[in-house]
């Protein structure tokens, strides 16, 4: 069986950019076991594998379809970059004129629909919640050593927990933070934190006035050192970040790319992009990304 498999980078519309992600479309039933392999055959933080929910069903004339997502380790419940690298696909390549897709998930029903030369993703938010600091307290230290914690929240929807370094530290200091995540794995001790949010409010003046706040995200847990950049943690940081600002949208800047900078929410260099908060949802508007196809 021949499976059609494209990179895409997400989030950036020039190649070598933004987060890649790999997209397999499913004709047919895969072997369970295959997907894990094909995700490690890939070696991206991604792989999406988009199958048919009816025999009838077709690529390029269906607007719902089966999504699911595998890192090199496992399967994950939510990936927003290989979302919108699977809605790429479908629109891009396979042409499909439908104006909103629907993808079935762990997650429940995502959509995405494509408005001019952009794609909209509108995705679930997650709540987060007062963490006490004893209990996870030896894995901030290996986050961030003495540096000071002025928030600790964890999202139990996601299993993600969310640390907000003090407003005095410039965007400069969570750039250049220098993070060992593999060691995250031996300091969690509660088992219940899969992935790691590192965040910074924004600065109203100076050289980078007009970022809500910047972040980084690291999910060793999940043979993930650190993702570029991640729908899923957006999903934990729109809610967090629309409670403290008071704002409905906002702009964000990834404040380090394991190899580039990522200037913009999802964007590479001058590109940005927006998230709007509508009560227990959110949406990205992204440009079309870049895509090649493999074999």
């Amino acid at each position: 069986m021949q499976i059609p498999v494209f990179t895409v980078d997400a989030f950036t519309n020039r190649p070598f950019f933004g987060n890649p992600a790999a997209v397999c479309l499913l004709e047919n039933d895969l072997d369970e076991d295959l997907h894990q392999k094909i995700a490690m055959e890939m070696k991206l933080s991604e792989t999406a594998f988009i199958r048919k929910l009816h025999p009838e069903d077709d690529f390029a004339r269906s607007s719902c379809f089966g999504l699911r997502w595998f890192t090199p380790a496992n399967e994950v419940p939510l990936c927003g970059h290989a979302t919108l690298a699977a809605a790429a696909v479908l629109f891009l390549v396979q042409k499909n004129k439908n104006s909103v897709l629907t993808f079935v998930t762990l997650s429940g029903e995502l959509r995405a629909r494509q408005v001019e030369d952009h794609i909209v993703l509108d995705l679930p938010l997650y709540l987060t919640y007062p963490q006490v600091l004893q209990e996870v307290e030896e894995l901030i230290k290996a986050a961030v050593g003495d540096m000071v914690v002025q928030d600790l929240r964890y999202s139990p929807g996601t299993k993600k927990l969310l640390v907000r370094l003090s407003d005095a530290y410039e965007r400069s200091v969570l750039e250049e933070l220098q993070v060992s995540a593999q060691c995250f794995l031996s300091a969690e001790k509660t088992g219940k934190v899969k992935g790691l949010i590192l965040t910074l409010k924004g600065n109203s003046s100076g050289k980078h006035k007009g970022y809500d706040f910047y972040s980084r995200y690291f999910a060793p847990w999940y043979g993930v050192l650190e993702d570029p950049v991640t729908g899923s943690a957006h999903a934990v940081l729109s809610s967090y970040w629309s409670e403290q600002l008071g704002k409905k949208e906002m702009l964000e800047v990834k404040a380090k790319n394991a190899s580039k900078e990522i200037s913009g929410l999802y964007g590479s260099y001058n590109e940005n992009a927006v998230v709007k908060y509508f009560e227990n949802r959110y949406l990205f508007l992204f440009s079309n990304p870049n895509w090649k196809k493999g074999f």
